[in-house]
């Protein structure tokens, strides 16, 4: 390991290197989507990757998605690659820009990974974590449990179950609460589980709740949002089709609620992000190091949303999102999971150093640690992630 004294010299990126690999969860199968659903038997295969990106002084740089959608990000990733050999990997602000430009006629969703691994890489080079090199803020974060879609296979099938999962949640320790209801449920229904949950649980949890999109009307989104106001929900989270992207339906729909709406999940680029905001579009503001850009296009989100007097909620489990979120002041919760009642997450085996983002993480106080050790903070089990390789790209130098 070089001293950080040596950082005027350039560290260049030698190698960059991408391993797909699968592994399954019990219970757990995946639909057309790649997103992880609740379906009683062996499971189906979970399909995720890793970026690996090494330089000539030897620091290398790691990092293995967590999501469900890997692969279509990944070919992204594979497409990007190679404009890294060569370069400075210190040089993380001019790569994502350069990054960004060459996808701008694409989603951009390729970036993210490839920028997480160079933080990872600096972190390590300096010898601190990410949330050390963003200045930091704090060590420990507090979770909402974050449940799976609902399901029809004696899971997540009923408002009672929603109710009983979030008691069982709250007897853990959890603070917080966010349900993901049935794709194209009947709205009477989701009202119904709003409702119950708060009755379950009373006030001693915040409660939100994730339209995930699939509310098809704006009628049913006030129906939805109306149980919200009744029950004193945090947020309502993207009510509308398809998955939140226009402004002015938002704005609209936030006249006729109370409940504060989160939004900007599905939106791409940091200049949308800021016209959903400046525009009204949004009381709290979303954003994912994956899809958005990495460690460095997620912290121009950080800072917009700050201008703007609003809080942002970091979406999804891993180590990228913990770094990122403890050098955050203006964000609440950190998103545990996904869970359910009767699976374990469908986050891969891939931790030697016991980081976990399944149900059980949390301390008695609701939290979960940040990694203290430099860049990400963990340790990657690479034996472990050859044995369920399927594919590796290579591009060197």
């Amino acid at each position: 390991m070089p001293k950080p004294a040596a950082f005027a010299k350039p560290l260049i990126i030698t190698k960059v290197e991408i391993i797909e690999f699968e592994y399954t969860v019990k219970n757990l199968s995946t639909g057309r989507t790649g997103l992880p659903f609740y379906q009683p038997g062996p499971g189906t295969p979970q399909r995720r990757f890793a970026v690996r990106i090494a330089t000539d002084q030897g620091v290398v740089g790691e990092y293995v998605t967590a999501r469900g959608r890997a692969l279509p990000i990944g070919a992204q990733v594979a497409y990007l690659a190679p404009l890294l050999l060569g370069r400075n990997a210190l040089e993380r602000e001019r790569i994502h820009y350069e990054l960004r430009q060459t996808t701008r006629h694409l989603d951009g969703t390729g970036v993210g990974p490839l920028d997480v691994a160079l933080w990872d890489l600096a972190g390590k080079f300096y010898r601190c974590s990410i949330a050390t090199l963003l200045g930091g803020w704090r060590t420990r974060l507090p979770v909402y449990a974050s449940t799976m879609a609902g399901d029809r296979a004696r899971g997540l099938d009923s408002p009672k179950a929603y109710a009983d999962y979030a008691e069982r949640c709250r007897t853990l320790g959890y603070r917080a609460y966010k349900m993901h209801v049935w794709p194209h449920g009947e709205v009477a229904e989701i009202v119904e589980t709003v409702l119950a949950v708060r009755k379950q649980v009373g006030a001693e949890m915040d409660l939100m709740l994730d339209g995930a999109g699939h509310l098809a009307t704006m009628a049913n989104a006030v129906k939805v949002g109306r149980a919200c106001d009744e029950a004193g929900y945090v947020w309502f989270e993207d009510p509308l089709p398809p998955g939140g992207i226009s402004i002015h339906a938002h704005r609209k729909l936030r006249e006729l609620l109370k409940t504060p709406l989160l939004v900007t999940e599905h939106i791409r680029t940091l200049e949308t992000r800021t016209d959903f905001i400046a525009h009204h579009g949004t009381d709290f503001v979303r954003v994912d190091p994956d899809y958005d850009g990495g460690i460095t296009g997620a912290l121009k989100a950080v800072h917009v949303a700050e201008g703007f007097g609003l809080d942002i909620e970091i979406h999804c489990a891993g180590p990228a999102q913990r770094q990122l979120m403890a050098a955050v002041r203006n964000s609440n919760y950190y998103e545990g999971g996904i869970s359910h009642p009767k699976a374990a997450t469908s986050n891969p085996p891939v931790y030697l150093d016991g980081y976990s983002d399944e149900l059980n993480a949390i301390d008695t106080d609701g939290c979960v640690p940040v990694p203290p050790g430099p860049g990400l903070g963990v340790r990657y089990d690479w034996a472990a992630i050859k044995k369920m390789t399927t594919a590796k790209k290579e591009f060197s130098k």
